[in-house]
């Protein structure tokens, strides 16, 4: 008979694993081949661990769950782009992508199920929020979209943003445990180097990012270096404004010295005047960055559109006359939903 009060042993770090064999009177060894089983050799059954025998995989069974996140649907665009409805142990969804390029594979994936941060341009901000995804739920998202593009372009997977659904500092815990055993060499042994986590600017957590000398990459969904303007597309603005954010970015650089990414999504007649790149590479002096400037993609909203590319160009060489690194990067995926602000589960 199961024991109903088993618990999800993706929860267990390799030391409580090891430790747990111990108290069951078991060698420790048993710790550490279970927990090569369930994140190197990412098994879906406690059936195979092989190198287990049957009693020990009996006892597994009977004490532990082992939920795996699985593919519900897969949806191509004419750009090569995936975009991947996930279906979660406990009937939820979240989307993923894949971005190809020739020699490259970029895995956007997802941290929460909606929102709770409600940016006015973004489809997922629509969904209500239900929950933080665990570790094992992103690590999972990451194998799937490895063995996708294996798969389909026989490229490895590149490199990994947090760019999906969610807000990646708002889930602290499991994205640092997640992007921990991805790098592990217990785990998909990926370079820190190649992993990119994109957050709209909570100060708080960006500080305690600095403190644990992590060693990824950082992103901030910017939009505008006015208040006025960010208030009224990025509503976290009026509970973290853009000093408070500006002295957790100082304080990020000055901790790792790493170069920070601005994300800037350009919106007609909303932040993409001469005023508003005047006050971005304002915003930008205070630590090395580099600028991506992001098309608009509609999201079944009239509020916005796309900004003229003549526009785009200018807003882009004010910054590029102030000898800053900017790139305006095209949209991917946006015939199936799959494109930058557009996720919102309408493929599940």
């Amino acid at each position: 008979m199961l024991n109903e009060s088993r618990k999800n042993i993706r929860e267990f770090s390799e030391k409580e694993l090891i430790n747990y064999f111990v108290e069951k009177g078991e060698k420790k060894f048993r710790g550490k081949q279970v927990f090569e089983w369930l994140w190197k050799k990412n098994c879906s059954s406690f059936d195979e661990m092989t190198n287990l025998s049957k009693r020990t995989r009996e006892f597994l069974e009977e004490n532990f769950i082992l939920p795996k996140v699985k593919i519900n649907t897969i949806q191509k665009s004419k750009d090569k782009t995936l975009k991947i409805a996930f279906k979660l142990a406990d009937n939820h969804f979240v989307e993923g992508v894949l971005i190809p390029s020739k020699s490259r594979a970029t895995a956007c994936i997802s941290s929460q199920i909606g929102c709770k941060l409600g940016c006015t341009f973004c489809a997922t901000a629509k969904i209500p929020f239900k929950r933080n995804l665990t570790a094992g739920e992103i690590y999972d998202q990451v194998t799937h979209l490895q063995e996708q593009a294996k798969s389909n372009y026989n490229l490895s997977l590149t490199n990994i943003v947090f760019m999906g659904m969610g807000e990646p500092l708002l889930n602290y815990e499991n994205v640092l445990r997640a992007i921990e055993l991805i790098t592990s060499e217990k785990g998909l042994g990926f370079s820190n180097r190649r992993i990119t986590l994109s957050t709209v600017g909570i100060p708080d957590k960006i500080k305690q990012l600095a403190n644990d000398q992590v060693r990824f990459n950082l992103a901030v969904s910017l939009h505008s270096a006015k208040e006025e303007t960010r208030n009224k597309i990025v509503p976290v603005n009026k509970k973290y404004d853009l000093r408070e954010l500006t002295n957790s970015l100082k304080y990020f650089h000055s901790k790792t010295e790493n170069r920070i990414t601005i994300e800037y999504l350009l919106l007609d007649k909303v932040n993409d005047s001469q005023e508003e790149a005047k006050a971005l590479a304002a915003f930008c002096k205070n630590f090395p960055v580099k600028v991506n400037l992001i098309e608009y993609n509609d999201t079944g909203s009239s509020k916005f559109k796309k900004s003229d590319p003549e526009q785009a160009e200018q807003f882009k060489k004010y910054l590029e006359d102030r000898n800053m690194i900017v790139n305006i990067r095209r949209s991917r995926g946006e015939d199936i939903d799959a494109a930058c602000g557009q996720l919102a589960n309408k493929s599940k």
